[in-house]
């Protein structure tokens, strides 16, 4: 697994290291729970130390009895001859511990080394003796002592606490932790995996063993590896001890003291002794696991009926009062564990709205499907809004079919019921969501019943708001911008009768994305009405506005702006559970770095998305586009089967919609040459775009005909391709360049002379396209062009990145954690040099900072 995140306390020791071999010697805490990545990060930093430097690493063993100096047994034979003779007889009356410990001190004396000690919380009384009497003496000696240990096993009474307690004495010993993962460095661990990376950042509370065991059973609720790992750590504990762990683990979450004590008596001196043996964790007011991963591995274990002789205990004793607004969720859990529909129905709807009205959307799914399991119990009129209230969490959630379903449903029993208004309501929200989910047509449909029912009611904030998602479906669906513009006056008027803000803000957008998507200005109005919809405070509307414009950016081929408007949709959607348009907008992030000629990371970015159990239809069709042109563009095969499968997931108008489907399918046939099925892609694709006008998608449409030796039809086209369809080869190349998409530029200069000829080889070449730069050979020999030398030399081609033999060096030593300095010393080049050579490597790889790169070193290496 990755080394992430672990660069700064690298660095850091790396320093002391540096420090500590020219004098004076000083030690290292290194301290984390277990799992952490305490030995990675020892093991990372041999690999970083200077070859002249001695490396010695010795452990503590978790024995009944440990081995004497267990530690300096294993490193015996690597020390000098005198302390190997006095370790011989360790153990016997004619061995002193003092005589070893000044042999030992007088061997690291020697020469510089690092000196490693681990889990020394299993430590044995000698080992403990020997580190107290080295860190007095270690200024003498030019080496870095490491110690590690788990901080989370020692207790009030550990005897590692006396140990800890000497050095603090000494300015020469410094303390490093470990913090866990953040959620950000989970999820690109996760990247291939069908996982959800927040799911698993929750279960793991970012420990890096417990995010790679189940990354690697991912199939298994709880990996058998890890619940192996909590069953050795509790096998010690008394009865007493292992009942408060196994009510902790039925109880959930953080459990007050007060309610384990209603559970348990005198649960205080039994909590302990839990908490020593670092499964379970208190702050004094409450306690519960550190890690939900193992509080799901004791529970599997927990008998049936002891679980429910807890919960209707905790559900007798917290339902006998008032209830807190933040006790519904655990009220609500107990009620279902208790077995107890009644107050299943009393809390867990409670427990959604209020989880709704803070924006955790996928807390609110969990408990109104919790009170859904009880629906036959309840009458329709208190039925519907339980499946309203279920369908809006999953569809924020990404959980778009139980949304769907649920909101279905909710539609008939509305109607039966006689309530037009709620009806409507609910078909608007039906047609809205069925677009991501790639059903254009019955969105469509859908919509234009929501408003049929409205408007017979009259004036009404749910009007608006069905007038608005007309407008909405207008705008994806490129109808023009005088439709689009007549359902957004009318959701405006409205809006501003009923004072929706929501309604005013969406409406200007997409009015304005109209204009823009019909090749007229409309950007700068998008931003602004994006703004006030953030200013406002509408997280709903600012999220769905915040994805769109990835959407338009994307579409326009404009890489700086998809990149910015795709950092933006992610930091907001992260932060307020809009994982719906999370993971929309991380598709179109993709085509952004397509785009921008970035193929590696925009395949990593579509496979993230597709990792995702929960990708909505859309993302995962425009990711699997992607990786299929990234595919095509490199010459590799099963090329088609990628596109049929994003073709499968939505329904042509989707398809043609989003932009990027059809035209990849032209694209494909024309790199292998098929112009037949090029022409007849594009005059399918062109045909459905008859009633519209879209430019930025009938303008590469008509090129790739013109590509293949057709006769481009008389079609709106925008910006390069319009350049392009004209005959002005090198304004569209120039144009391509400015947006910065090079792929892009070097087609437009196969229409150029000698020179763009040449420039467009070169480009294809850097890139790794290979039928591109194929074609484009061809062209020169045909029109008595000579294409010069046979692609980049072979080391350069041997990697998909295009990286020279020097910057591959680079990268390598990038994957060590060297800085720009200690590179320059390894290749004997400059540090200025080697800052250029690690520049180049990151534009080529398409990534922002060093660790990065380095995580894409498997990909260069032959």
């Amino acid at each position: 697994m990755d080394l992430l995140e672990r660069e700064a306390e690298l660095q850091a020791l790396v320093g002391h290291l540096k420090a500590a071999v020219s004098g004076p010697g000083r030690l290292v805490l290194l301290r984390g729970e277990a799992g952490s990545g305490k030995t990675a990060v020892v093991r990372r930093l041999e690999r970083l130390t200077d070859p002249h430097v001695r490396v010695l690493v010795g452990a503590c063993d978790p024995l009944t009895t440990p081995r004497p100096l267990g530690p300096l047994m294993d490193l015996a034979p690597y020390l000098g001859r005198p302390v190997r003779a006095a370790l011989a007889g360790v153990g016997t009356a004619s061995c002193r511990n003092d005589e070893v410990f000044d042999l030992l001190l007088a061997d690291l004396g020697t020469c510089p080394g690092l000196l490693v000690v681990e889990d020394v919380h299993w430590a044995d009384e000698a080992t403990l003796d020997l580190l107290r009497y080295l860190v007095r003496r270690l200024p003498k000696a030019p080496a870095l002592v490491v110690v590690t240990y788990r901080d989370d096993e020692i207790g009030r009474t550990h005897h590692l606490n006396n140990l800890l307690g000497t050095l603090a004495g000494y300015p020469w010993v410094y303390r490093q932790d470990l913090a866990p993962l953040s959620l950000q460095a989970v999820a690109r661990l996760g990247t291939g995996h069908a996982v959800d990376a927040e799911l698993l950042h929750r279960l793991s509370a970012g420990n890096p063993f417990l995010v790679a065991e189940v990354l690697a059973a991912p199939a298994e609720p709880v990996p058998a590896t890890v619940r192996e790992a909590v069953t050795g750590r509790l096998a010690g504990l008394s009865a007493a001890a292992r009942a408060v762990v196994d009510v902790l683990a039925v109880l959930g979450r953080r459990v007050p003291l007060r309610l384990l004590a209603d559970v348990l008596p005198d649960p205080e001196k039994s909590l302990d002794e839990a908490v020593a043996c670092g499964i379970v964790c208190t702050d004094g007011q409450g306690a519960g696991f550190r890690h939900e991963l193992s509080r799901l591995a004791v529970l599997d274990a927990v008998p049936a009926a002891f679980r429910l002789r807890v919960h209707r205990q905790v559900l007798a004793v917290m339902g006998s009062g008032p209830v807190a607004g933040e006790d519904l969720a655990l009220l609500a859990d107990h009620a279902e564990g208790a077995g107890d529909p009644s107050a299943v129905l009393k809390y867990a709807p409670a427990a959604a709205a209020r989880a709704a009205s803070s924006g955790a959307y996928r807390e609110a799914a969990v408990q109104y499907a919790r009170a859904l399991l009880y629906a036959d119990r309840l009458p329709a009129d208190r039925l519907a809004p339980l499946l309203e209230g279920h369908s809006r969490a999953c569809l924020l959630s990404s959980r778009l079919d139980e949304g769907i379903a649920a909101r279905r449903t909710a539609v008939r029993l509305r109607r039966t019921l006689g309530e037009p208004l709620r009806e409507g309501d609910d078909l608007r929200w039906l047609s809205g969501w069925l677009w991501p989910a790639g059903k254009a047509a019955e969105a469509g449909r859908t919509g234009l019943d929501a408003v049929r029912v409205l408007e017979g009611l009259g004036p009404s904030q749910e009007l608006a708001r069905a007038y608005l998602n007309l407008c909405r479906l207008a705008c994806y669906a490129h109808d023009g911008v005088e439709a689009t513009a007549a359902y957004a006056e009318k959701a405006t008027a409205l809006g501003e009768r009923f004072g929706d803000a929501g309604v005013l803000v969406q409406a200007r957008f997409h009015a304005a994305a109209s204009r823009m998507l019909g090749g007229e200005g409309g950007w700068e109005d998008c931003e602004h009405a994006l703004s006030s919809a953030m200013a406002q405070d509408l997280p709903v509307d600012s999220g769905l506005l915040a994805l769109v414009t990835c959407w338009l950016a994307a579409l326009q081929r404009d890489v700086s702006r998809t990149g910015a408007a795709v950092s933006r949709a992610e930091s907001y959607c992260l932060e307020r559970d809009l994982q719906s348009y999370l993971l929309c907008a991380r598709a179109w992030g993709s085509t952004g770095l397509l785009h921008r000629g970035a193929w590696i990371p925009a395949a990593d970015a579509a496979r993230a998305v597709l990792s995702h159990p929960h990708a909505p239809p859309v993302a995962r069709s425009t990711a699997l586009t992607v990786l299929g042109l990234v595919q095509a563009r490199q010459g590799k095969a099963r090329v088609w089967p990628l596109l049929d499968r994003a073709a499968k997931l939505v329904d042509p108008d989707c398809l043609l919609d989003t932009g990027l489907g059809r035209e990849a399918r032209v694209e494909a046939a024309w790199l292998v040459g098929d112009h037949e099925l090029v022409r007849a892609e594009a005059g399918r694709a062109l045909a459905a775009l008859a009633d519209r006008t879209h430019p930025w998608l009938s303008g590469p449409l008509a090129c790739w005909i013109g590509r293949a030796g057709g006769t481009p039809p008389p079609v709106p086209a925008a910006g390069p391709y319009a350049l392009e369809l004209a005959g002005d080869w090198a304004g569209a190349a120039a144009r391509w360049d400015g947006l910065g998409c090079p792929y892009d530029a070097a087609l437009a200069r196969l229409a150029g002379d000698a020179p763009a000829l040449h420039q467009a080889l070169t480009a294809l070449e850097a890139l790794g396209a290979l039928p591109a730069a194929e074609h484009t050979r061809a062209v020169m020999r045909a029109r008595g062009v000579r294409p010069g030398r046979r692609g980049p030399r072979s080391a350069t081609r041997a990697n998909p990145y295009g990286l020279t033999n020097r910057e591959l060096d680079v990268m390598k030593l990038l994957d060590e954690g060297l800085t720009d300095a200690e590179i320059a010393a390894r290749l004997y080049i400059t540090p200025k040099t080697a800052g250029h050579h690690v520049g180049a490597v990151l534009a080529k790889v398409g990534v922002h900072t060093r660790h990065e790169a380095a995580r894409k070193l498997h990909h260069c290496e032959p």
